[in-house]
């Protein structure tokens, strides 16, 4: 199994060792003993970057593992891997936001059910609790303001294949996706709508 190296760390460099690439489609498919790209999965798209000379096209999770779609062949062994900054960069923001909206819902009696965090269509999804309260853009906006003015910092649990990601004294979410390393980081975030349909209230929002 691949290990994760973006579990851990935010290093968007490394030394990598290729342990395999076999010919797909118009491509290739690259096995690593150990990675610092993010696959697509958990409501977060995949990294991209390059692995030596070769361009990263998109990274999945597969059942033997994480899979690397790159533009050219790669020989065994070590190469060096680098993931595109401005995408990753982008990509934990928005993750990191989409937590943040999630713990403001809760504490208005919601409960997040699913989250989305893809450039263009972010949204976080909750159901009903006892007694909710009604949701407004202006409250989000002001509620994550004040945590991203704070500058809570991020904190990392990981235990195996478990991650639990959380900011300053926030509740952690178990989570496997990217984040800002402290909530100043994410910049400013606009609450684009709010709707409800049957019984589940969806939350859009973007960072700028």
């Amino acid at each position: 199994m691949t290990q994760r190296l973006f579990f851990n760390s935010d290093e968007l460099t490394c030394e990598v060792e290729v342990l395999a690439c076999t010919a797909h489609e118009e491509g290739f498919v690259v096995t690593l003993n150990a990675t610092p790209f993010h696959p697509q999965g958990g409501g977060q798209p995949f990294d991209t970057g390059w692995i030596g000379e070769s361009r990263v096209l998109r990274v999945l999770q597969t059942a033997e593992g994480i899979a690397h779609h790159v533009d050219r062949a790669l020989p065994k062994g070590s190469a060096w891997a680098r993931v595109d900054a401005e995408r990753r960069s982008l990509h934990a923001r928005l993750h990191s936001a989409g937590h943040l909206i999630g713990h403001y819902g809760e504490s208005q009696g919601w409960k997040p059910v699913k989250a989305h965090h893809w450039p263009g269509e972010s949204r976080v999804s909750f159901s009903r609790g006892e007694q909710p309260k009604a949701m407004e853009a202006s409250t989000i906006r002001q509620a994550l303001e004040e945590w991203i003015k704070a500058d809570k910092p991020r904190h990392l649990h990981v235990t195996g294949e478990q991650r639990e990601v959380s900011f300053g004294e926030l509740a952690a979410y178990s989570c496997g996706g990217t984040h800002v390393r402290s909530l100043s980081e994410i910049g400013q975030v606009e609450i684009l709508s709010i709707t409800e349909k049957k019984g589940t209230l969806a939350v859009s929002y973007r960072v700028n």
